[in-house]
């Protein structure tokens, strides 16, 4: 089970939360505009790569808020905690 360190309450089980898929997925400026390609690829297409992946986490059980976790998707271990507004952080090993 991982332990996720909610910016707000603290460690907690995983059991306490959500994952709200990969992150940052950019909604598309201009909907009108956007094609049925682009939608599908908005809407469908993810990374799902082996190693670094940058998610977002839902506290449902919790404070309810939501934010941005960086994990290994191999080992589980997570490297960062930060807020959705916040910038994703450089991988390991990178400044």
């Amino acid at each position: 089970m991982l332990l996720i360190d909610c910016p707000w309450c603290g460690p907690r089980a995983e059991l306490e939360f959500r994952c709200g898929g990969e992150s940052p997925i950019v909604r598309p400026p201009d909907p009108q505009a956007t094609d049925d390609a682009e939608w599908a690829d908005y809407l469908f297409h993810r990374d799902n790569a082996q190693g670094a992946s940058f998610e977002r986490w839902h506290h449902r059980f919790g404070c309810g808020l939501w934010f941005n976790v960086a994990r290994d998707t191999v080992t589980h271990r997570i490297t960062a905690v930060y807020g959705i507004t916040d910038p994703r952080p450089a991988p390991e090993g990178q400044r």
